[in-house]
């Protein structure tokens, strides 16, 4: 199996990412799908003033405080007393995810909340890292709770669903569901978020700068970009590569005319849309992709260069040009090392693995 790890812009994201599209969690409604499409439901609260300050993305304190104050049972938390006194990995593991859970809850508390989400997505790559389901299912369902709040918080506000910030949420949950396989849940989030913003570009287009600035119209349209390359990795994922092939052909157009081909996410788009050929058996479109991508990741010198290379290495194997795929996943896995990213190296040894199995005679 071909490494190929998709590689989104955005902190919105990366819960997803860490989870590699898996978990469970509580449900949620979303009401009707693509055209018309609404949000994610939620509670609404009396009508009031939104927080001063409070910019695109960010989570305020008092839709916070509907999680952040709610302890762990006590049963839970004596069992991981229990398994830390052992000193087995596990239970390190558990206590150093209770930690993290609890930071996360204190910068919410004190008006930190994209602090609190990063600390989120390392609780949750460590859950993921011990296979902690507990930890996995306990910190998407805080998240999914301070999201579905936050929405809540300020719609109730009297912010329009159509706003950036509704639809940064909305895709926050998106990806929630689809990471708890909650599939008719995500796919309406992804749908909503992409035909809202659709529709609100297409009306914004004759407005004058005056009415609208440049950068608040650019704005919209990367985040219909991160939209478009979201559910394009859901669709891949779903083994819906063609469909998959269209949303990110859209979001490269995007990230090419307002980022410019040299951006580090235009390139990561490039090579995902490479990976979504290979999985159509067009490995020569693909190669021709790939290749850019890698080399483009060279010139600017990409932090990721070592997926970007895996990514391409795989390709060129599918192409049965195996001499070439051993070096550049060879190059990868040093890179990779460097870079101390364990999942990348297993994965790209297993890759190797494969490989030489492939070019060993038969007997």
């Amino acid at each position: 199996m071909a490494m190929h790890r998709m590689l989104g812009a955005g902190l919105a994201l990366r819960l997803l990412r860490v989870a590699g599209r898996r978990g469970r969690g509580c449900p949620a409604r979303l009401l009707r799908g693509p055209a018309g499409g609404r949000a994610p439901a939620a509670d609404v609260p009396p009508c009031r003033e939104a927080p001063r300050g409070l910019g695109p993305g960010l989570l305020p304190l008092l839709a916070a405080l509907a999680w952040s104050s709610r302890p762990a049972p006590a049963e839970q938390e004596q069992e991981r007393e229990r398994q830390g006194a052992g000193g087995a990995a596990a239970g390190d593991a558990e206590a150093e995810i209770i930690q993290l859970l609890k930071r996360a809850k204190l910068c919410i508390m004190k008006d930190e909340p994209a602090e609190a989400e990063l600390i989120l997505h390392d609780a949750l790559r460590l859950a993921y890292k011990s296979d902690n389901k507990k930890a996995i299912t306990y910190t998407y369902d805080l998240a999914e709770k301070l999201f579905k709040a936050t929405m809540s918080y300020l719609l109730g506000g009297g912010m329009q669903q159509e706003d950036n910030a509704i639809i940064e949420i909305s895709l926050k949950l998106a990806t929630i569901y689809a990471a708890q396989n909650r599939q008719d849940l995500a796919l309406a989030g992804y749908e909503f978020c992409i035909s809202t913003l659709e529709e609100k570009i297409e009306r914004e287009k004759e407005l004058s700068e005056d009415t609208l600035s440049v950068e608040e119209k650019a704005n919209t349209h990367l985040l219909l970009g991160m939209c478009l390359d979201t559910y394009a990795r859901y669709l891949l994922f779903s083994k819906q590569p063609s469909q998959a092939q269209r949303m990110y052909e859209k979001a490269l157009q995007i990230a090419e005319e307002i980022l410019g081909e040299r951006h580090p996410q235009t390139i990561v788009l490039l090579s995902d849309l490479a990976t979504t050929l290979d999985a159509q058996g067009r490995s020569d479109e693909a190669c021709v992709h790939a290749q850019r991508a890698s080399d483009l990741a060279r010139q600017v010198e990409h932090p990721e260069l070592h997926v970007l290379l895996s990514n391409l290495a795989a390709v060129l194997m599918h192409r049965e040009r195996y001499a070439q795929a051993e070096e550049i996943y060879q190059e990868a896995l040093k890179r990779a090392k460097l870079k101390r990213d364990e999942v990348s190296v297993q994965r790209i040894r297993e890759e190797l693995a494969g490989l030489s199995r492939k070019r060993r005679p038969l007997s």
